[in-house]
């Protein structure tokens, strides 16, 4: 049977000092580190999610507050939003989950948030110097904010110690905020990686020829053992819910656990260490507001 690549373990680990941490912020600054968020309001998944995220916020001591946006918000008013929280002395961290209402996916939102608030590594300078960045430790001394899902797949793949120098790595998927990201930082870790989509020929022969295979495309159970090499690890990155109605992710687990020699739990695996990890970097940034 295959190793169980939980994450609950080490989303705990991430955790442990974080409320110390808001609670001298504090101290040092008379009120609580501030979380500013778009809120997709017509995207009930999003929502649910989103508010899980504010949740575990606040039990940590860090205030939240929602901004919805849905079919009728303007472009130009969901600009002047961005700019307005993104500019308030009163807001440390801002978050624009995905997806967001179809016209205001062209907002150019990596533009409008403000470097030192993007928590999720979505502006031009932070994901800008991911992408010049040739090691892992470049990308630890810069102190920006990389996207919290790809960092999460990261840190679960050396806390369980997969090897990954010269190890050969499929990422399904090529979004600005998990594939494209997640390829880079696993090339800085020494990792041979292939960046597969949908127009990739013949993936199922790709994957084959990988020692690890990440999906994070988003299509329930979709990843089964004939599309994999016996003995490979499998990450799964997808949130997806199934025809039942039950949540599950992008990989068959079932079917891959007797084949496979490592796999991650959904729910219990990568977005545990997501949560973590954002949570982690809305104390860091809010260090670096009241430090400045």
């Amino acid at each position: 049977m295959a190793a169980l690549l939980e994450g609950k373990t080490l989303a705990a680990q991430i955790r442990a000092t974080l409320q110390e941490r808001v609670a001298q912020i504090r101290l040092k600054a008379g009120r609580e580190p501030h979380l500013a968020a778009v809120q997709s309001s017509e995207d009930e998944a999003a929502s649910i999610y989103l508010n899980k995220e504010m949740e575990a916020c606040r039990k940590i001591g860090v205030s939240c507050r929602a901004y919805p946006v849905d079919s009728k918000t303007t472009p130009e008013d969901f600009s002047s939003l961005l700019k307005s929280i993104s500019a308030s002395q009163l807001v440390d961290a801002v978050l624009v989950p995905r997806p967001l209402p179809k016209q205001l996916e062209q907002t150019p939102v990596c533009d409008l948030i403000t470097p030192e608030k993007d928590i999720d590594g979505a502006s031009t300078y932070n994901m800008g110097r991911l992408f010049l960045c040739k090691n892992f430790r470049e990308i630890a001394d810069t102190g920006i904010f990389v996207p919290c899902t790809a960092l999460a797949v990261v840190r679960l793949l050396r806390h369980h110690e997969l090897t990954l120098p010269g190890a050969r790595v499929a990422v399904i998927g090529r979004s600005s905020t998990v594939g494209k990201p997640l390829a880079h930082m696993l090339s800085c870790l020494d990792a041979t990686v292939t960046l597969c989509h949908s127009r990739t020929t013949d993936l199922p022969q790709v994957l084959k020829s990988c020692d690890i295979v990440i999906s994070a495309i988003g299509k329930a159970r979709w990843l089964k053992p004939d599309m994999v090499r016996e003995g490979a690890a499998i990450i799964d990155v997808g949130t997806n819910t199934d025809e039942q109605g039950l949540f599950c992710g992008d990989a068959d687990f079932k079917a891959l656990e007797p084949v496979v020699s490592a796999i991650t739990p959904v729910p219990g695996g990568v977005g545990p260490v997501t949560l973590s990890c954002l949570l982690e970097n809305i104390v860091a940034a809010a260090e670096t507001s009241f430090n400045r």
